[in-house]
């Protein structure tokens, strides 16, 4: 989809990229509301490194501990204060408790040693590169999932189709397919024209009025549908599902936000959000401290996606990722610097879960990079292929992934077919 026209509505609280001409919002929205079955994906970037060996923690490695001795965190014993096993090798923070259910009920699944085949560590760089699919080349202009996006055949799609929860448009679904940002849906508004006074107000609207280019003008009364429809979103009572409880922190928020638009019907594909605070230097802390702290509010986070999300978790699926590692020995200040793999965490109803996939390099000298990092052995690019490819059904993986071969006969086997 190519828009025909480039702009930016920025107002209280809301940015609106490239809607050409469509047909009328409300009725793509109603239309949306009659097919439930509409697939969704859910991406999470975790900004500034996770420590992905303290939270996915290889217990049955000897040298994890030799290499930590103030941040490991024990192997399991039954108690609050040691990891919980997963698979008699590796466990999960005590902090992610609330996604190990989720785990043994097979409904998540977690990629370790994966990341990205660029070295850098740059968190600037390496970020760009994972949201735009291109590791190494600095010049791709769009993100991977506006990449996805551009080549899927939509009759009726709503302008909530693509939808970044944030101040700004993700670099990831940055192109030419439009893209909503939201930085907060309880106060998204845009002023109604008694609000902002008649100059303002006649101003406004008379550039889509008198313009001759029938797309901007469609797309004037288009954006304040939008906006309405939003608006009546905004203001019902949301009300959490099955017992869940959202932390009260801004992810947390974010989420049940993220749940509360699609369970609105009005037209969500893909929706991208973020958790920083990962970049810990000093004092990470092991059980507690720290990490401890993130990793609380991003597992009970999502665990409580997944529980409010009920039934609908089936033609739902959340990927997470962070743009590189820590090194696989704490430093002299109690903290861990930039590495290299990590892990990603994978969840819905087309993941098989209840497994930890990815070959595991070792943490012995001789198998770390560089001597210091954990070694990628799954390229991050072969995780969203095959979530993309098989949740929500492209096949023209070299255009979403320019430059990686996406071969579906040597999958993780982690989706559905």
């Amino acid at each position: 989809m190519n828009a025909s026209r480039r702009y930016f509505l920025k107002g209280g609280g809301v940015a609106m990229l490239g809607f050409s001409a469509m047909p009328s919002f409300l009725t793509r929205a109603l239309q949306a509301a009659t097919h439930p079955s509409r697939k969704v994906l859910v991406v999470v970037f975790q900004r500034g490194a996770m420590d992905g060996l303290n939270a996915v923690v290889p217990y049955g490695e000897r040298n994890y501990y030799a290499m930590r001795p103030s941040i490991a965190i024990p192997a399991p014993n039954g108690g609050t204060n040691a990891a919980i096993d997963l698979d008699g090798f590796f466990g999960v923070h005590p902090s992610l408790e609330p996604l190990v259910p989720l785990f043994h009920e097979k409904q998540l699944a977690i990629v370790h040693a994966a990341g990205s085949p660029d070295t850098t560590r740059s968190h600037f760089d390496a970020q760009d590169y994972m949201e735009s699919g291109t590791p190494g080349v600095k010049s791709t202009e769009d993100g991977w999932l506006n990449r996805y996006l551009q080549k899927q055949e939509v009759e009726e799609a709503t302008p909530f189709r693509a939808v970044s929860m944030g101040p700004q448009m993700s670099r990831t679904l940055r192109g030419s397919v439009p893209a909503l940002a939201i930085p907060d849906i309880r106060q998204f508004q845009v002023l109604a024209p008694v609000q902002m006074g008649g100059a303002m107000s006649n101003g406004f609207e008379a550039l889509y009025a008198q313009t001759v280019d029938q797309a901007l003008h469609g797309t004037g009364q288009e954006t304040f549908e939008a906006v309405a429809m939003l608006k009546k979103v905004r203001e019902q009572i949301y009300a959490p599902e099955n017992g869940a409880e959202y932390p009260k922190g801004k992810f947390g928020q974010t989420m049940q936000q993220v749940a509360q638009l699609i369970k609105a019907d009005v037209g969500v594909e893909v929706a991208f959000v973020d958790i920083g605070g990962w970049d810990h230097h000093v004092n990470e802390g092991g059980v507690q401290g720290q990490l401890g702290n993130v990793l609380r509010e991003f597992g009970g986070s999502l665990a409580a996606f997944h529980k409010d999300m009920g039934a609908q978790m089936a033609d739902v699926t959340v990927v997470t990722m962070s743009e590189f590692g820590r090194t696989a020995a704490e430093n002299g200040n109690r903290g861990t610097d930039h590495g290299h793999a990590n892990c990603m965490f994978a969840f819905g109803g087309d993941v098989r879960g209840g497994k930890v996939y990815g070959r595991w390099p070792g943490l012995d000298r001789a198998h770390l990079y560089e001597g210091r990092d954990l070694a990628v052995t799954t390229d991050f690019r072969a995780v969203l292929g095959e979530v993309v490819s098989r949740h929500l059904g492209t096949t023209d993986m070299s255009y979403v992934f320019p430059g990686f071969r996406y071969d579906p006969r040597q999958s993780l086997g982690l989706v559905r077919t």
